[in-house]
């Protein structure tokens, strides 16, 4: 079993494996032409999201600086904007539903490293996979941690680190990110 095929069956792997600091570096240099790219020139970037990204639905916005491990390995849905400073760590698949926003200075890491220090050391890791709902909010500085599931119609408050699923349908907040309730109609602003 190759070392990517590791990572991608969610088992411990060689992060410095040939194949997979080739992958990482193609994906790094798109980044840096996608955040070098002129603000405006939409059809540039839209090729170069399309170049990077496996699969992203219609009107996808991602503003610069964007930075992404693979790239193949995401997957987004229609109605997506993801504000300034996005990191995605997508060793394994980091899915997002359709009507995603993200606030700045938010990551999604999918990659995790053993307690153990020997093994740590080593330079072995995991990678385990997350999704994120339709209908989501996700605030600035927020992180998402391996492994993790998002529900749909869920805000998630900023500066969270999200360590264990969040049920659809409510509001969830701190630091480890805790449901504070559930969004209702009385949340409807007129």
């Amino acid at each position: 079993m190759t070392e990517k095929e590791k990572q991608q069956a969610g088992q411990l792997y060689n992060g410095g494996d040939r194949e997979l600091t080739a992958e990482r570096v193609n994906a790094k240099k798109l980044c840096a032409e996608y955040n070098a790219a002129t603000y405006n020139d939409y059809q540039k970037k839209e090729r170069l999201l399309d170049r990077l990204l496996a699969l992203r639905g219609e009107n996808t916005w991602i503003e610069a600086n964007f930075f992404c491990d693979y790239g193949y390995n995401i997957i987004i849905g229609d109605n997506f904007y993801s504000n300034h400073n996005c990191v995605i760590l997508d060793c394994a698949e980091v899915t997002f539903g359709d009507n995603v926003f993200i606030g700045p200075n938010c990551g999604f890491y999918t990659a995790g490293h053993p307690l153990n220090a020997e093994q740590r050391n080593s330079g072995l890791e995991y990678a385990k996979p997350i999704k994120v709902g339709n209908n989501v909010w996700i605030g600035g500085n927020v992180c998402v941690m391996p492994g993790v599931t998002i529900g749909d119609n869920v805000v998630i408050g900023g500066g969270s680190v999200v360590t264990k699923d969040i049920p659809s349908g409510t509001v969830a907040v701190g630091n480890p990110c805790k449901v504070l309730r559930e969004i209702t109609d009385k949340d409807i602003m007129k």
